[in-house]
C-alpha cells in the first residue's frame, strides 16, 4: 500500500471505491503551504484541470488513501500520469494524528484558466462528500468558473 492525498473529484468515497476498490479511505486532512488552482485549459477539455501549488498562505483539504498496487496504475491512467499531463509528487499532510507523507497529482501545465461549472460542482461536492468543512465547500462554490452552456 501506498498512501495517495486526493484533492479534486478524488475527494469523494464513493468514486474512489469505483476507481479504486481495494484502497481504503485512511483519514482526512490538510496540504498546509499549498494552493487549489486551475491550469491546462489547452488540453481540450471544457475549462482548466484542477490541480494545487506550493502558497505559504494556504491549504488544501484531502482526503488520504491506501491505495493498492493492484489500483495504482488505474488510477495512473485515470489521472493521465500515465501519459504525463499529471505527475506524482510527494506532499506532507496535517493529520488529526499527525503528519504523514503522501504522494499526489499536480497538472503538469501552466496555472491559469476557468474550470466548467459542472467540474467545479463536482469538486465541490466531492469536498462535501469527504466531510470538508462548510467554510472550505462553499468558497469552492464561488469560486470564478465558465458556463458551458450545459
Amino acid at each position: 500500500m501506498t498512501t495517495y492525498a486526493a484533492y479534486g473529484t478524488n475527494l469523494d468515497p464513493l468514486r474512489m471505491g469505483e476507481r479504486c476498490p481495494h484502497s481504503p479511505l485512511q483519514t482526512t486532512g490538510w496540504l498546509t503551504g499549498w494552493r487549489l488552482t486551475f491550469g491546462g485549459e489547452e488540453h481540450g477539455w471544457d475549462g482548466a484541470l484542477a490541480t494545487i501549488v506550493q502558497d505559504p498562505t494556504t491549504a488544501v483539504y484531502v482526503a488520504v488513501y491506501d491505495v493498492s498496487p493492484l489500483d495504482e496504475p488505474n488510477l495512473d491512467q485515470w489521472e493521465s500520469a500515465d501519459s504525463g499531463l499529471y505527475r506524482k509528487t510527494k506532499v506532507r499532510v496535517s493529520t488529526m494524528v499527525g503528519e504523514i507523507v503522501a504522494w499526489t497529482y499536480v497538472l503538469d501545465a501552466y496555472e491559469g484558466g476557468l474550470p466548467s461549472a459542472s467540474y467545479l460542482g463536482v469538486i465541490a461536492d466531492a469536498a462535501e462528500s469527504a466531510d470538508a468543512p462548510a467554510d472550505y465547500v462553499e468558497a469552492l462554490r464561488r469560486r470564478d468558473c465558465r458556463s458551458t452552456g450545459l
